[in-house]
């Protein structure tokens, strides 16, 4: 099978798993695991923060921040196709009791994103009507917009507006990394100004599971008390960790690798008849495209590509998404697309 479903697919390389094998342990809970208390001084860092705290996940790190920042009732703005909003469970609400309210208004050529007039827009004038604006939230990249990178002076517009309208200010980075290497410019400088941000280990670098949620002291004192109160206490989590380690050493520059195949996928998909995509947008290792012209559905489309042993999902009735990542390389991305041609050859109505 070429799984082409998402980049959390990927399997622990040989050296990644001799990593784990042999990673230092002791208890996380108690800050005695070294290679844990490594990986955390390595995302302060790599991110310009005080402090990080590792956790099993990236919407674990999403939630504990919204319920660090907020209270129940409160307000979190964010795009309006971001993970947050549509693929959480509902979390912010069940979990921290506010509300989500979705901005959409991405500035000419960059979707998936808003700007400082689109937020000053969507904040709440002070009313016990209605709720408090307390948190904006950011997605980099831009997962459903097709992995599109905010542009630095995009980021730094919105996060200055939060500051003047006092709000807290949060990046999901679930994809962080792929924006640095598609950018060229660090995270570090992304993040700056930022009140938290996390980094995912678990898609495009490569690792079985873990993100790290990071901001001030004062804030990971609040996610440490969540991550507990929310059972994601771990013990020997070092083994984890080393994964993480391994990861930001080796598996960061080859980042753009995936981002050429995706490329590579899309330019295949735009001649086939039927299929709608732009190559030109395709940034890092997402490639949304459209099925419309080919008279199946996306489901349709996904069934008979997974007979043929290409796994993709369905986004909505017509569109479909593909994901590069290490364990896909150039020869299996053209395979993929010959896949799809077979598919609407033999299929079209």
């Amino acid at each position: 099978m070429i799984d082409l479903f998402s980049d959390t697919q990927t399997r622990p390389t040989a050296a990644m798993r001799q990593a784990i094998a042999q990673a230092e342990v002791g208890d996380e809970q108690r800050f005695e695991d070294p290679t844990t208390n490594r990986l955390r001084e390595r995302v302060c860092e790599l991110l310009g923060v005080e402090d990080a705290v590792f956790l099993p996940s990236g919407t674990m790190c999403n939630e504990i921040a919204i319920a660090v920042h907020c209270r129940p009732g409160d307000e979190v703005i964010a795009e309006a196709s971001s993970h947050i909003i549509h693929y959480e469970g509902g979390g912010p609400a069940a979990l921290a009791g506010v509300m989500l309210r979705p901005v959409s208004a991405p500035p000419e050529g960059v979707p998936g994103t808003f700007d400082g007039a689109a937020l000053q827009a969507a904040v709440r004038a002070e009313s016990r009507y209605v709720p408090r604006s307390r948190l904006v939230a950011v997605e980099q990249t831009a997962n459903t917009a097709g992995g599109r990178v905010w542009p630095l002076a995009l980021l730094r517009e919105v996060r200055d507006a939060a500051r003047a309208l006092g709000l807290a200010s949060h990046v999901d980075g679930a994809r962080l990394m792929n924006a640095v290497v598609a950018s060229g410019v660090s995270a570090r400088d992304q993040l700056a100004g930022f009140d938290s941000a996390w980094i995912d280990f678990s898609k495009g670098l490569g690792c079985p599971v873990g993100a790290a949620l990071a901001g001030s002291r004062d804030f990971i004192r609040e996610a440490w008390r969540l991550k507990q109160r929310w059972g994601g206490a771990m013990r020997q989590s070092g083994m984890l960790a080393a994964a993480a380690l391994h990861a930001l050493d080796h598996h960061v520059e080859r980042l753009a690798d995936d981002h050429a195949n995706a490329r590579l996928l899309a330019v295949a998909l735009a001649e086939l008849p039927g299929v709608r995509i732009d190559p030109a947008t395709v940034q890092t290792n997402l490639v949304y495209f459209d099925v419309t012209g080919t008279g199946l559905s996306s489901d349709r489309v996904v069934a008979e590509l997974g007979i043929r042993g290409v796994r993709m999902g369905a986004f909505g009735p017509d569109r479909i998404r593909a994901v590069t990542h290490l364990d896909v390389n150039r020869e299996q991305v053209l395979r993929a697309a010959d896949a799809m041609r077979d598919v609407i050859s033999a299929c079209k109505p």
